[in-house]
């Protein structure tokens, strides 16, 4: 039997773990850490364990050892339809008060599953949404499923399924909205796979809501069996961001057993038959939200630090003289008409600023009028060939549209750009986002598009 690790090299790799992944192993749980530890030492190629923790904190954790320790740390079990009184009330409450409010107005409405791991939750959305929405093709409809670990987000893009997943689950799901593979799989139907699109995020780090990720001005943010990984402190964090990606109104659903009164305290909590919805309350005129409420990433802290992390680090603004920041209150909370009409009467007063122009193709974005989005991110390039943000979001949009050659391209300008950047530089329109945190999460999207990789 392997010898077990000494109490303070656990203890240090418990740190960070805090600090890098913001995953919660207090010393109850270092028995599991260990198991962990030694088989991620195995598949990365360690001797042993010790060896693995001591090079993990003298060095930068990079995207493949993120996606490794992430397969190990995390157990990613999930299945279609899971805990379906929550989709009862989906279906018979949450999803028909939102089509009312939007019957006449802008018919759009966007779904944030963060933690999505192989996909099944997040198709079970596009699938109640379906069954809700008869006429859904007159509908701007936006499902961005998000997780740490690529290769959950392989999985979940593949779309193929064995019966595992479809335990508990009624039985007319998988009839009506899946096709019989081989060896017993089911794939989900195209028009149902087509609704989601699936990215790399890290809720522990990446910044939201923000427009470079397409985390803001949500309706529901679905965040199950996730908070219960992290350490107390971040998961306020992340509550805190999660909040301000929604929309005046808007829904939050965590499991049964990660709903809190002090996690929770700023939303209104609804009851439902077996389960607990929470609600964002309108916001004052005065408490809307401002460019400066941005969760800030754990990447790069001191593990001894991490309990210290109070103010949220500013965002970088779009140029405040030209862009009042009521354009950027008004898009997150959903007013994407009025924010778009004055971000172009913004850019009628200064059409040479290109910062204007990536503001106004994150609102075109979140209208899911992606066409004159990428054209937006187009003129904004002209103007400034050298912006990252704007190579990076437009690579993003190409790959969501299906054009694969394109997003290559802007991806490899991006981080041919991102070259001379030291990895804690905050760039200009990142939102925050630094140099290293928009390489890493650059590489990560790659290596999630296997025929990008192909391309290089």
């Amino acid at each position: 039997m392997s010898k077990a690790l000494p109490d303070e090299l656990l203890a240090r790799f418990s740190e960070f773990v805090a600090a890098r992944m913001a995953l919660d192993f207090p010393q109850p749980r270092w028995g599991d850490l260990e198991r962990m530890a030694r088989s991620a030492s195995a598949e990365l190629g360690y001797a042993d364990p010790e060896a693995l923790i001591a090079s993990l904190i003298s060095s930068p954790l990079t995207i493949e050892r993120m996606e490794i320790l992430a397969s190990n740390l995390t157990v990613g079990e999930t299945y279609f339809w899971r805990e379906p009184q929550i989709f009862d009330a989906l279906e018979g409450r949450i999803l028909p008060e939102l089509i009312a409010s939007r019957g006449t107005g802008d018919r759009r409405l966007r779904i944030w599953c963060a933690g999505c791991s192989t996909g099944e939750e997040a198709y079970s959305l596009a699938i109640a949404l379906r069954r809700a929405l008869p006429a859904i093709g007159e509908w701007n409809i936006s499902i961005l499923a998000t997780d740490i670990n690529p290769r959950m987000l392989d999985k979940a893009k593949a779309a193929l399924y064995g019966d595992w997943s479809f335990r508990n689950a009624p039985t007319w799901l998988a009839e009506e909205f899946f096709l019989a593979k081989k060896n017993g799989r089911r794939e989900i139907l195209p028009e149902i796979r087509k609704m989601v699109s699936f990215e790399y995020l890290n809720l522990a780090e990446d910044i939201y809501p923000s427009s470079l990720n397409d985390t803001n001005a949500m309706d529901i943010v679905f965040c199950r069996n996730v908070l219960m990984y992290f350490t107390p402190e971040r998961a306020r964090y992340i509550v805190g961001g999660l909040r301000r990606a929604l929309v005046d109104d808007g829904w939050m659903i965590v499991s049964a057993c990660e709903c809190s009164q002090i996690l929770f305290s700023e939303f209104s909590a609804v009851q439902f038959p077996g389960g607990t919805g929470y609600r964002k309350a309108q916001a004052a005129p005065s408490e809307m939200p401002g460019p400066e409420a941005s969760p800030t990433p754990a990447a790069h802290t001191p593990a001894k630090a991490v309990k210290q992390q109070t103010a949220p680090r500013p965002r970088v603004a779009v140029r405040r003289e030209a862009t009042p920041p009521t354009i950027r209150e008004l898009a997150d909370a959903g007013r994407l008409s009025e924010a778009l009409a004055l971000c172009e009467a913004a850019i009628a007063g200064d059409r040479l600023d290109p910062r204007l122009h990536i503001l106004r193709a994150a609102i075109l974005q979140e209208l899911n009028r992606e066409d004159e989005a990428i054209a937006s991110l187009k003129r904004s390039i002209y103007l400034d060939p050298k912006s990252v943000s704007a190579h990076f979001t437009l690579g993003n949009l190409a790959l969501r549209s299906g054009d694969a050659k394109t997003a290559m391209r802007c991806f490899k300008n991006a981080l041919e750009l991102l070259t001379p950047c030291l990895d804690d530089e905050v760039l200009p329109e990142s939102e925050g986002l630094t140099a290293g945190r928009i390489r890493e999460i650059i590489k990560a999207t790659m290596r999630i598009e296997g025929s990008l990789l192909e391309a290089v």
